[in-house]
């Protein structure tokens, strides 16, 4: 359906559109905006632009945007350094994995709509069952915690759950399967990705510079990514689900 807005060579509308994405990406990375209260913490979502690129222009203009992704944590990591950002120096950890959210984005989606999503609609329902949940808790948390403008974004997230379940069964025939894989996907390349290439380039340094025992490096690491990963799931699930089906809609 959204083959038209496809073009595998690097013309001017795919370079407007990957300076449009890159410089959202941006903005994201330099105000609050790339953060995000969901359920009991906080998520990323400056991955989402490279995504939503592969998705709706393909790879190309998905590895550029991660490309920009990734340069923009090259340059964040010397302009405004950390104890842990020498990791971010080194482009293999810093840029290479957000160049392949873009391609892995892609196929996944592609491959996954060859497969049929009606084969895998209770995907569907299963995740949304387990974002659901996870922003109840979130919601129940910033009650009891009184903050009000968290809550508030967590019940604009459940709503926007609750809609993609409608959409994905009345509207797009379950195209928000194949989306919400992808999504995932992307995700899990950038958390799983960056954090696999720190462990194995970096790990004990990393860990001994994050003030914890060397002796548990693993351990730490896989906690990260268990901590980061998931919130970080559930928004791009959402957002990047929401964003792709409403263009597809306008070009269907």
């Amino acid at each position: 359906m959204n083959n038209t807005l496809r073009s595998n060579t690097l013309n001017a509308r795919n370079i407007a559109i990957i300076g449009l994405l890159g410089a959202v990406t941006a903005v994201l990375g330099m105000t609050p905006l790339g953060f995000i209260p969901i359920g009991p913490t906080r998520a990323t979502i400056l991955h989402i632009p490279v995504i939503i690129g592969a998705i709706l222009y393909g790879p190309m203009v998905g590895g550029f945007v991660g490309l920009i992704f990734g340069g923009f944590s090259l340059f964040n990591a010397i302009t405004n350094p950390t104890p842990v950002s020498f990791v971010f120096l080194n482009p293999v950890v810093s840029v290479f994995p957000r160049i392949i959210i873009g391609i892995g984005s892609y196929y996944v989606y592609e491959g996954a709509k060859k497969l049929g999503a009606r084969n895998f609609k209770w995907i569907l329902y299963a995740l949304v069952t387990g974002i659901s949940a996870y922003l109840l808790y979130g919601i129940y948390n910033n009650i009891i915690e009184q903050k009000w403008i968290n809550l508030g974004i967590n019940f604009i997230l459940l709503a926007l759950t609750i809609g993609i379940v409608f959409l994905g069964k009345k509207k797009f025939k379950f195209d928000s399967v194949e989306i919400m894989i992808a999504a995932i996907v992307g995700t899990m390349i950038n958390t799983l990705g960056v954090l696999s290439l720190i462990y194995f380039l970096y790990g004990e340094r990393f860990v001994a510079a994050l003030g914890q025992n060397v002796e548990t490096t693993r351990k730490i690491i896989f906690g990260i990514g268990v901590v980061n990963g998931i919130p970080e799931s559930i928004l791009a699930t959402i957002l990047v689900t929401s964003v792709v089906n409403a263009v597809m809609k306008k070009y269907k």
